[in-house]
């Protein structure tokens, strides 16, 4: 894909969705980052369900550490991987306390240093909490990149690098959350929705449908 046809993909995301974000509810550093922990094999819709239950009591690292291991569990047992994730969140929230003032640290090195933080985690609370340009490729964003040849790439790591250098900079902040967004709604893994998209003229997959 050329650089015109891939600035004018990111421009006529941008004319329709001027101020994209997560779809997770948060207040916080911190309770995105409690939130995209728990999204890990969950939707978005669960874990705001979830989290509307477990905020308002405890939103805080010392809060959900008193509330310990059974308390916190019955708040995200509707979240898949809840038992992982009760373990993983507590012994974070432990170390956000000891080593980093109880405060969610804006670095990768800190983040990915935190249980149940992988790559794909702190790039999203990089980017989305302290807005940094960086590009967290879910499973949307790798089948967007590569259906559309934005990106095109043989795993999560090589798209990511490859939309970190072709995104156009003035798009590149914004550009995780209109990918994810399209793969969600529009170029979805079945079937993608060809005959309502956006940018179905610029897009250079070779199988495209209709929408009957």
């Amino acid at each position: 894909m050329n650089a015109a046809k891939r600035r004018e993909i990111f421009r006529r995301f941008q004319e329709d969705n001027p101020s994209p974000t997560t779809e997770l509810v948060y207040s916080t550093p911190f309770e995105l980052l409690i939130a995209v922990i728990l999204s890990a094999q969950a939707t978005d819709v669960g874990v705001n369900k979830a989290t509307a239950k477990l905020f308002p009591v405890a939103n805080t690292p010392e809060t959900i550490l008193a509330l310990g291991v059974e308390g916190l569990r019955g708040y995200i047992k509707s979240i898949g991987l809840f038992n992982s994730k009760t373990k993983n969140i507590i012994e974070a929230c432990r170390l956000l306390v000891e080593k980093h003032n109880s405060q969610v640290p804006d670095n990768r090195e800190a983040l990915e240093a935190l249980p149940g933080v992988g790559r794909k985690t702190a790039n999203v609370v990089l980017n989305t909490a302290f807005r940094h340009f960086t590009m967290a490729v879910d499973t949307h964003i790798f089948r967007v990149s590569n259906r559309t040849r934005i990106a095109p790439g043989k795993n999560v790591l090589e798209v990511e690098r490859k939309l970190i250098r072709l995104v156009p900079k003035e798009y590149l902040l914004d550009a995780h959350h209109w990918l994810i967004l399209h793969g969600r709604y529009v170029c979805k893994a079945r079937k993608p929705l060809c005959g309502s998209c956006r940018i179905e003229d610029l897009c250079e997959y070779k199988h495209k449908t209709s929408d009957d």
